[in-house]
Protein backbone atom coordinates (compact mmCIF):
# COMPACT_ATOMS: atom_id res chain seq x y z
CA UNK A 1 0.00 0.00 0.00
CA UNK A 2 1.07 3.60 -0.68
CA UNK A 3 0.01 6.64 1.65
CA UNK A 4 1.01 9.94 1.43
CA UNK A 5 1.06 12.48 3.91
CA UNK A 6 0.54 16.02 3.84
CA UNK A 7 3.73 15.79 0.76
CA UNK A 8 5.33 18.88 -0.56
CA UNK A 9 7.56 19.09 -3.35
CA UNK A 10 9.12 22.38 -4.40
CA UNK A 11 11.57 23.37 -6.57
CA UNK A 12 13.28 26.72 -6.34
CA UNK A 13 10.24 28.52 -5.54
CA UNK A 14 7.72 26.27 -7.30
CA UNK A 15 5.24 24.16 -5.05
CA UNK A 16 4.66 21.03 -7.49
CA UNK A 17 2.80 18.87 -4.94
CA UNK A 18 1.18 21.07 -1.78
CA UNK A 19 0.54 19.23 1.44
CA UNK A 20 -1.32 16.39 -0.68
CA UNK A 21 -2.69 13.44 1.46
CA UNK A 22 -3.51 10.16 -0.32
CA UNK A 23 -3.79 6.11 -0.20
CA UNK A 24 -3.15 3.68 -3.23
CA UNK A 25 -4.47 0.27 -2.28
CA UNK A 26 -2.57 -2.65 -3.07
CA UNK A 27 -3.74 -4.53 -6.47
CA UNK A 28 -5.86 -1.87 -8.25
CA UNK A 29 -4.94 0.18 -11.31
CA UNK A 30 -4.73 3.53 -9.94
CA UNK A 31 -4.66 6.72 -12.90
CA UNK A 32 -3.37 9.79 -12.40
CA UNK A 33 -5.07 12.98 -13.91
CA UNK A 34 -4.36 16.37 -14.71
CA UNK A 35 -3.27 19.23 -17.02
CA UNK A 36 0.72 20.12 -17.71
CA UNK A 37 2.65 20.93 -14.58
CA UNK A 38 0.09 19.72 -12.41
CA UNK A 39 2.23 17.13 -10.32
CA UNK A 40 1.40 14.16 -12.05
CA UNK A 41 5.62 13.16 -12.83
CA UNK A 42 6.70 14.62 -9.49
CA UNK A 43 4.29 12.21 -7.46
CA UNK A 44 5.72 9.11 -9.55
CA UNK A 45 8.96 10.51 -8.75
CA UNK A 46 8.87 10.61 -4.97
CA UNK A 47 6.77 7.39 -4.78
CA UNK A 48 9.67 5.53 -6.52
CA UNK A 49 12.25 7.24 -4.60
CA UNK A 50 14.20 9.64 -7.08
CA UNK A 51 12.55 12.57 -5.26
CA UNK A 52 12.73 13.07 -2.01
CA UNK A 53 10.00 15.16 -0.14
CA UNK A 54 10.37 18.66 1.31
CA UNK A 55 8.34 17.90 3.47
CA UNK A 56 5.70 15.89 4.60
CA UNK A 57 5.98 11.74 3.84
CA UNK A 58 5.10 9.15 1.51
CA UNK A 59 5.56 5.22 1.93
CA UNK A 60 5.34 2.01 0.46
CA UNK A 61 4.32 -0.51 2.32
CA UNK A 62 5.44 1.32 5.29
CA UNK A 63 8.71 2.38 4.43
CA UNK A 64 10.26 5.78 2.89
CA UNK A 65 11.16 4.81 -0.43
CA UNK A 66 14.31 7.25 -0.84
CA UNK A 67 17.66 5.78 -0.43
CA UNK A 68 15.80 2.14 0.33
CA UNK A 69 17.44 -0.28 -1.93
CA UNK A 70 14.85 -2.82 -0.83
CA UNK A 71 11.69 -0.77 -1.60
CA UNK A 72 12.98 0.36 -4.59
CA UNK A 73 13.52 -3.18 -6.12
CA UNK A 74 10.23 -4.06 -5.79
CA UNK A 75 9.09 -0.32 -7.74
CA UNK A 76 9.60 -0.30 -11.90
CA UNK A 77 9.22 3.22 -12.97
CA UNK A 78 8.58 3.68 -16.38
CA UNK A 79 9.27 7.71 -17.05
CA UNK A 80 7.88 9.63 -19.90
CA UNK A 81 11.22 9.85 -21.43
CA UNK A 82 13.06 5.98 -21.53
CA UNK A 83 16.24 5.74 -20.92
CA UNK A 84 18.98 3.57 -22.06
CA UNK A 85 22.41 3.13 -22.03
CA UNK A 86 24.56 4.75 -25.11
CA UNK A 87 24.81 1.97 -27.63
CA UNK A 88 23.50 -0.30 -25.65
CA UNK A 89 20.62 -2.78 -27.08
CA UNK A 90 17.82 -4.59 -25.27
CA UNK A 91 19.49 -7.82 -24.45
CA UNK A 92 22.17 -5.99 -22.75
CA UNK A 93 19.58 -3.58 -21.16
CA UNK A 94 17.87 -6.78 -19.74
CA UNK A 95 21.45 -8.16 -18.30
CA UNK A 96 21.64 -4.89 -16.56
CA UNK A 97 18.05 -4.95 -14.98
CA UNK A 98 18.53 -8.57 -13.79
CA UNK A 99 21.60 -7.37 -12.16
CA UNK A 100 19.71 -4.80 -10.53
CA UNK A 101 15.87 -6.50 -10.13
CA UNK A 102 16.55 -9.81 -7.54
CA UNK A 103 12.65 -10.65 -9.34
CA UNK A 104 14.07 -10.02 -13.36
CA UNK A 105 12.28 -12.88 -14.42
CA UNK A 106 13.49 -14.13 -17.80
CA UNK A 107 10.63 -16.12 -18.53
CA UNK A 108 8.99 -12.87 -18.35
CA UNK A 109 10.94 -11.02 -20.63
CA UNK A 110 10.97 -13.67 -23.40
CA UNK A 111 7.34 -13.53 -23.46
CA UNK A 112 7.28 -9.79 -23.92
CA UNK A 113 9.86 -10.45 -26.52
CA UNK A 114 6.70 -12.55 -28.49
CA UNK A 115 4.27 -9.76 -27.62
CA UNK A 116 6.03 -6.96 -28.80
CA UNK A 117 8.33 -8.36 -31.54
CA UNK A 118 11.65 -6.78 -31.21
CA UNK A 119 15.27 -7.54 -31.93
CA UNK A 120 16.93 -7.89 -28.84
CA UNK A 121 20.27 -7.16 -30.89
CA UNK A 122 19.63 -4.18 -32.02
CA UNK A 123 21.05 -1.12 -31.08
CA UNK A 124 18.02 0.62 -28.86
CA UNK A 125 18.92 4.64 -30.03
CA UNK A 126 17.88 3.33 -33.66
CA UNK A 127 14.45 2.29 -32.63
CA UNK A 128 11.34 4.38 -32.99
CA UNK A 129 9.73 6.65 -30.22
CA UNK A 130 7.21 3.56 -30.35
CA UNK A 131 9.57 0.91 -30.41
CA UNK A 132 11.62 2.52 -27.52
CA UNK A 133 9.04 2.32 -25.52
CA UNK A 134 7.91 -0.87 -26.16
CA UNK A 135 11.10 -2.05 -25.48
CA UNK A 136 10.98 0.13 -21.67
CA UNK A 137 7.89 -1.53 -20.89
CA UNK A 138 9.50 -5.03 -21.40
CA UNK A 139 12.63 -4.18 -19.25
CA UNK A 140 9.61 -2.70 -16.29
CA UNK A 141 7.78 -5.41 -16.89
CA UNK A 142 10.21 -8.40 -16.94
CA UNK A 143 11.45 -7.11 -13.00
CA UNK A 144 8.53 -8.93 -12.17
CA UNK A 145 7.35 -5.65 -10.02
CA UNK A 146 4.88 -5.25 -6.92
CA UNK A 147 4.75 -1.19 -8.36
CA UNK A 148 4.61 -0.45 -11.59
CA UNK A 149 4.85 3.28 -11.96
CA UNK A 150 4.43 4.45 -15.82
CA UNK A 151 4.29 8.03 -17.19
CA UNK A 152 2.40 8.55 -20.04
CA UNK A 153 2.22 4.86 -20.03
CA UNK A 154 0.50 5.03 -23.98
CA UNK A 155 2.43 7.62 -25.62
CA UNK A 156 3.87 6.63 -28.87
CA UNK A 157 2.18 3.19 -28.90
CA UNK A 158 -0.39 2.61 -31.74
CA UNK A 159 -3.60 1.33 -30.58
CA UNK A 160 -3.49 -2.53 -30.91
CA UNK A 161 -0.16 -1.70 -28.80
CA UNK A 162 -2.09 0.18 -26.56
CA UNK A 163 -4.63 -2.56 -26.05
CA UNK A 164 -2.25 -5.02 -25.56
CA UNK A 165 -0.36 -3.31 -22.48
CA UNK A 166 -3.72 -2.74 -20.83
CA UNK A 167 -4.52 -6.30 -21.12
CA UNK A 168 -0.93 -7.04 -19.70
CA UNK A 169 -1.24 -4.27 -16.82
CA UNK A 170 -4.49 -5.97 -15.80
CA UNK A 171 -2.91 -9.35 -16.13
CA UNK A 172 -0.67 -8.67 -13.85
CA UNK A 173 -3.01 -7.00 -11.27
CA UNK A 174 -5.12 -9.91 -11.68
CA UNK A 175 -2.51 -12.62 -11.74
CA UNK A 176 0.26 -11.15 -9.09
CA UNK A 177 -1.27 -8.60 -7.15
CA UNK A 178 0.66 -6.06 -8.74
CA UNK A 179 -0.53 -2.41 -7.84
CA UNK A 180 -0.34 -0.43 -11.39
CA UNK A 181 -0.09 4.07 -11.39
CA UNK A 182 -0.39 5.09 -14.80
CA UNK A 183 0.10 8.98 -15.16
CA UNK A 184 -1.35 9.66 -18.68
CA UNK A 185 -3.72 12.35 -20.65
CA UNK A 186 -5.20 9.39 -22.54
CA UNK A 187 -8.36 9.18 -20.26
CA UNK A 188 -10.21 7.06 -22.35
CA UNK A 189 -7.40 4.47 -22.01
CA UNK A 190 -7.33 5.36 -18.19
CA UNK A 191 -11.40 4.63 -18.35
CA UNK A 192 -11.26 1.19 -19.69
CA UNK A 193 -8.27 -0.36 -16.97
CA UNK A 194 -8.01 1.58 -13.77
CA UNK A 195 -10.36 0.70 -10.76
CA UNK A 196 -9.87 4.28 -9.21
CA UNK A 197 -8.63 7.80 -10.33
CA UNK A 198 -7.20 11.18 -9.00
CA UNK A 199 -7.14 14.39 -10.75
CA UNK A 200 -4.44 16.67 -9.79
CA UNK A 201 -3.97 20.66 -10.50
CA UNK A 202 -1.72 22.72 -9.26
CA UNK A 203 0.31 20.22 -6.95
CA UNK A 204 -3.04 19.83 -5.13
CA UNK A 205 -5.93 16.97 -5.17
CA UNK A 206 -8.93 17.99 -6.72
CA UNK A 207 -10.85 14.73 -7.00
CA UNK A 208 -9.95 11.55 -6.53
CA UNK A 209 -11.77 7.94 -5.64
CA UNK A 210 -13.54 4.89 -7.96
CA UNK A 211 -14.35 5.41 -11.69
CA UNK A 212 -17.42 4.60 -10.67
CA UNK A 213 -18.03 6.96 -7.64
CA UNK A 214 -16.52 9.90 -9.94
CA UNK A 215 -18.57 9.36 -12.68
CA UNK A 216 -21.80 8.28 -10.25
CA UNK A 217 -21.47 11.57 -8.21
CA UNK A 218 -21.34 13.77 -11.29
CA UNK A 219 -24.62 13.93 -13.97
CA UNK A 220 -25.46 15.42 -17.13
CA UNK A 221 -29.04 17.03 -16.94
CA UNK A 222 -31.03 18.01 -20.11
CA UNK A 223 -33.63 19.36 -19.05
CA UNK A 224 -36.74 20.69 -21.29
CA UNK A 225 -39.59 23.91 -19.88
CA UNK A 226 -42.03 25.54 -21.62
CA UNK A 227 -40.97 28.83 -20.01
CA UNK A 228 -37.23 28.41 -18.92
CA UNK A 229 -36.91 29.24 -15.30
CA UNK A 230 -34.13 31.38 -13.94
CA UNK A 231 -30.86 30.09 -13.10
CA UNK A 232 -31.48 30.95 -9.48
CA UNK A 233 -34.04 28.52 -8.89
CA UNK A 234 -31.52 25.40 -9.30
CA UNK A 235 -29.95 27.67 -6.65
CA UNK A 236 -30.11 24.51 -4.22
CA UNK A 237 -28.38 22.11 -6.77
CA UNK A 238 -24.50 21.67 -6.88
CA UNK A 239 -24.15 22.98 -10.66
CA UNK A 240 -21.20 23.00 -12.26
CA UNK A 241 -22.07 24.21 -15.41
CA UNK A 242 -24.83 25.26 -17.09
CA UNK A 243 -25.46 25.88 -20.69
CA UNK A 244 -29.00 26.91 -22.61
CA UNK A 245 -30.15 26.54 -26.35
CA UNK A 246 -33.93 27.85 -26.56
CA UNK A 247 -35.98 25.91 -23.77
CA UNK A 248 -33.40 23.24 -23.53
CA UNK A 249 -30.55 23.96 -20.46
CA UNK A 250 -28.08 21.20 -20.43
CA UNK A 251 -26.96 21.22 -16.46
CA UNK A 252 -23.35 19.33 -15.18
CA UNK A 253 -24.59 18.70 -11.49
CA UNK A 254 -22.86 16.49 -8.57
CA UNK A 255 -25.06 15.09 -6.03
CA UNK A 256 -27.04 12.09 -5.27
CA UNK A 257 -29.15 11.65 -8.78
CA UNK A 258 -32.49 10.22 -7.36
CA UNK A 259 -32.57 13.57 -4.99
CA UNK A 260 -31.22 15.68 -8.84
CA UNK A 261 -33.64 14.38 -10.87
CA UNK A 262 -36.37 14.60 -8.02
CA UNK A 263 -35.72 18.43 -7.95
CA UNK A 264 -35.83 19.07 -11.48
CA UNK A 265 -39.04 16.79 -11.93
CA UNK A 266 -40.54 18.58 -9.24
CA UNK A 267 -39.83 21.89 -11.85
CA UNK A 268 -42.84 20.12 -14.44
CA UNK A 269 -40.26 20.63 -17.34
CA UNK A 270 -41.43 19.00 -20.33
CA UNK A 271 -38.54 16.74 -21.02
CA UNK A 272 -35.71 15.27 -18.73
CA UNK A 273 -33.20 13.05 -19.10
CA UNK A 274 -29.97 12.23 -16.55
CA UNK A 275 -26.60 11.07 -18.94
CA UNK A 276 -23.44 9.63 -16.83
CA UNK A 277 -20.72 11.67 -18.24
CA UNK A 278 -17.47 9.99 -19.37
CA UNK A 279 -14.13 10.01 -17.33
CA UNK A 280 -12.39 12.51 -20.29
CA UNK A 281 -16.04 15.05 -19.38
CA UNK A 282 -15.26 14.42 -15.67
CA UNK A 283 -11.48 15.68 -15.76
CA UNK A 284 -13.12 18.67 -17.91
CA UNK A 285 -16.19 19.65 -15.59
CA UNK A 286 -13.30 19.21 -12.37
CA UNK A 287 -10.94 21.56 -13.78
CA UNK A 288 -13.30 24.15 -15.48
CA UNK A 289 -14.60 24.15 -11.64
CA UNK A 290 -11.10 25.42 -10.25
CA UNK A 291 -11.03 27.91 -13.41
CA UNK A 292 -8.35 25.83 -15.53
CA UNK A 293 -8.96 26.73 -19.55
CA UNK A 294 -9.49 23.24 -21.02
CA UNK A 295 -10.24 24.72 -24.93
CA UNK A 296 -7.27 22.75 -26.00
CA UNK A 297 -6.06 20.66 -23.01
CA UNK A 298 -7.12 17.38 -25.33
CA UNK A 299 -5.51 18.19 -28.24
Amino acid sequence: MIIAKALTKKFDDKIALDNITMTIPDGCVYGLVGSNGSGKSTLLRLISGVYMADDGEICVDGENCFNNPAIKSQIAFLGDTPYFLPQSDLKEMAQLYSSMYPDFDYEIYNHLLTVFPLNQKARLSTFSKGMQRQAALILALSTNPRYLLMDEAFDGLDVVMRRVLANIVMDGVQQRGMTAIIASHNLRELENVCDSVCVIHNGKIISNGSIESLRGNMHKIQVAFSEVPEMSVFDSLYVMKAERTGSLLSLVVKGNEDEIMQFINSLNPLYAECIEPTLEEVFVYELEVVGYDVKNILS
